[in-house]
Formats: structure tokens, sequence, C-alpha cells
């Protein structure tokens, strides 16, 4: 007679969890929500990014937080045995741009349809609409836990041999990832790192992006720089990220995947500064605001100054009678061009012929280092990821059981670790699922 295993959480991890364990264990998966794979729905923008499909090592490379953790996950289950399963489970799959992989029908339904017809195959039992309110332990002579069941909404017990807490993190809370799980584990004593939004869209103080709203700029480059003089425990100002790509400006602040990529390093470095001062933690925790932080953007990055200041007078002599406003098309986005100039200092009616080259080289500086200062992150609803949550030092790599529960494993975005957009979070989940399962 198979062992019993009850999966809370119908998400990526639950769902695979579920079908990489039906071989072995009588499986139930109990879901909040009325249907399997709520938020893997809406992920890519509906067309779901289930993977990327580069080697383990880049993989890993595109891990913000705890990237060790997922040795045995990400070299047990790869990329390439994720993509070969969901083929041979009717769902052809494409690569694009970026190593991203997708379903070829360009619907995420296509995906959570694969996985559902597996449950369905190996007969594993889905409960809908049904809340876990805790997870059931014993705890033996010495003051060994191990979990034996759950305990629901109504008061009602459901008993099994291995219990796999699939939850999710708090990002998308409307697809129902609301954090239960955090409470599960930290009433048993285990050490949930706070949860904080990633890959998230960030709050400027300057108003002035309120008249870019919508404006996406193309092969910028960004760099994201705390300044010691804000963040005392640094030794230098610290450079949190560099990337070139593309962002876009909103009517708060900042979006677009350079700006997500951004906000994951950017909540990874102000966990690492909540541990030290408190009155910041309280501070962030109460509304995702932080210390300043510059985010500096070159909008010519293919030009150094020199060449940059030679095409700026080239433009300026073929428009030598015009005024500065209306002699910068050649160079900008027509939104853009009276926030460069006002932040240059100089009139916007001035002359290009009249134009000194002291403020040539502010106007110059302002292309190269176009600054903002982002000073919070956008909330839980915005966020495509949750970074924080159980700390990997509670849980075994091997089986992801809790090594102060037994029979108590975890998987998915309830782990402290999260990567970068591209597939990446989402093989998370299908590779700790997996291991879950073993």
């Amino acid at each position: 007679m198979k062992k019993k295993m009850i999966i809370i959480g119908a998400g990526a991890a639950g769902m695979m969890t579920a079908v990489k364990a039906a071989d072995r264990y009588d499986v139930t998966i109990i879901e909040k929500n009325e249907k399997c794979g709520k938020k893997v729905f809406i992920t890519g923008k509906g067309r779901c990014n289930v993977t990327n499909a580069t080697d383990e090592e880049t993989f890993l490379k595109n891990v913000i937080s705890n990237p060790k953790f997922l040795y045995s996950s990400i070299y047990s289950y790869n990329q390439d045995q994720l993509m070969e399963d969901i083929e041979s489970w009717g769902t052809r799959l494409k690569v694009e741009r970026g190593n991203r992989a997708f379903p070829v029908s360009d619907h995420s339904s296509d995906i959570i349809s694969a996985f559902t017809r597996q449950l369905s195959k190996k007969k594993v039992k889905v409960i809908y609409n049904t809340s876990v309110q805790d997870i059931l332990t014993e705890t033996d002579a010495v003051g060994d836990k191990t979990a034996v069941g759950v305990r629901l909404a109504d008061n009602s017990k459901m008993m099994a041999d291995v219990i796999v807490l699939a939850t999710g993190g708090r990002s998308y809370p409307l697809t129902g990832s609301t954090g239960d799980g955090y409470g599960m584990v930290e009433r048993l004593g285990i050490s949930v790192n706070t949860p904080r939004p990633a890959l998230v869209p960030l709050v400027t103080k300057e108003s002035f992006v309120k008249e870019l709203m919508g404006l996406s700029l193309k092969n910028v480059s960004v760099r994201l720089v705390a300044a010691k003089k804000d963040y005392p425990g640094l030794k230098k100002d610290k450079v949190l990220y560099q990337e070139m790509g593309e962002m876009l400006f909103t009517h708060f602040g900042v979006s677009g995947p350079l700006c997500l990529s951004a906000s994951s390093y950017l909540s990874s470095f102000i966990a690492m500064q909540c541990e030290k001062d408190e009155e910041l933690k309280v501070y962030f925790n109460e509304n995702m605001s932080i210390k300043p932080v510059s985010l500096i953007v070159d909008l010519k990055p293919a030009m150094d100054e020199e060449m940059l200041d030679k095409r700026i007078l080239r433009d300026f002599e073929e428009f030598h009678n015009r005024e500065l406003r209306n002699s910068l098309g050649k160079l900008l986005p027509k939104s853009l061009i009276p926030v460069v100039i006002s932040m240059s200092g100089i009139s916007p009616d001035k002359k290009v012929n009249a134009i000194s080259s002291d403020e040539r080289r502010r106007l110059l500086k302002c292309f190269k280092e176009f600054t903002m200062t982002i000073i919070a992150f956008r909330g839980f609803e915005e966020a495509i990821i949750t970074g924080g949550g159980i700390s990997v030092k509670e849980i075994n790599p091997q089986n992801m059981e809790l090594k102060k529960v037994k029979n108590l494993r975890v998987a998915g975005e309830i782990i402290d670790v999260d990567a970068l957009t591209g597939g990446f979070n989402l093989q998370i989940a299908w590779s700790t699922g997996y291991m879950a399962a073993e």
C-alpha cells in the first residue's frame, strides 16, 4: 500500500511535485482556489515563460538569492528534462530570444492543461476551494517534530505520511499567493526571512516621471548606486546593478526589464541592510520605502563623452539658429527633451549658437548621467515574484525536507530563492517540486 502525501497548493511547484510523486505515493493536493495553476496562467503576460533553455551554470548565474542551494535541484531536474516532459505530455514548446521557452500556442492554459492531464492520469486527488490552517506535528521523547497531517479551515483534519508546502509567496495576492505558508512554518519554529517584493516597479522621488509616462527607452544603460552617506554600513558607494537594455517610465517611477531586474538586486540589498538596521526594517515593512538609492541612466551608451560631444556639436551646427528645445530631436524622444534641458539648467529658449562650452558639457552630462532617486518599491500586487521566505538553512536541498520537522517538505516560491526574469523562477518551482517528490 502506498504512503500518503498531501501537497498544499496547486501552483507550479505543487503540480510538479504531485506528478512526480504519484508513482510512489497516494497524492492529494489541497488548493484554496477553484482551479490549478492560477498564477501560472498569468505568467509571461499570459504566454507562460516555462523555463530558460540555457545551461545549468548560466542558469545559476541568473539566481540572485542563494543560488548554491539550488545546485541539487537544477542538476537533478534541469530545463531540458522539463521541456522533454511537457512535450511528451502533448504541449509543444518553442525557444525565443534570450533562451526563453514558451508553448507554441502562446497560451499558458496549454501548460496548465498538460499538468492537469497528468494529475488525472496518475489519479492525483485535488480538493479545491479549501484552505489549510495549520500543519499537524507529533513530538517524540527527545523533542523532534514529525509532520503527520493538516488542519483545514473548518477545523477538520487530514492525515498523511508526507506533507509538501507549496503555497507560493506574496506576489499577485489575487491569485491566492497571500503568504499563508509562512505563518504555518513559523508556528513550528522555522525561520522565515522577511518576504519582500522582487521583480517589481520602482518609485522615484522626481515628479517629472509623470510627464514621461509610457515612454520606453531602448539600448540604454542603467546603474543602481547606494551611497555610503545613506547606508553607513557601506565602506564606499556601492554599485548594486549595472546593465544595458530597455526601461519604461510610469506615473510613479520606472519599470521595464532593466528596472525590474534592478529591483531584485535592490530588494536583496535592502534585506541585508534591514538585518543591521531595525529602524529601516520597520520603515520598509510599513510602506515599502527605503533610504534613497540613485538610478543613473546613460541615454547614449554607444558613444563615449568625446563622441557624444562631437555629435551634439554637429546637430548644433545644423540647427544653429534654433532654440535649444527645438534642436535635440535627433538625439532624444520628444517628451524627454524638456526634462533633460531642465536638468542641464540651460534656458530652453537659448539659441544653440549662443550656448557656451561649459553649458554644452552640462548638457552632455545629463545624457550620460540622467539621474533619478529611488525611494520605494511598489507593492506585492505588482511584484512578479517574492524575495525572502523560508531560510535555506532550514531545508535539506536533497529532498526539500525541513531539518527541524521530519516529513515536512517545501517547494517553489515560499523558499528564500529568487532569480531574474526569463523563465528562471518557474524553473526553480519545477525543480524544487521535483526534489520534494523524490
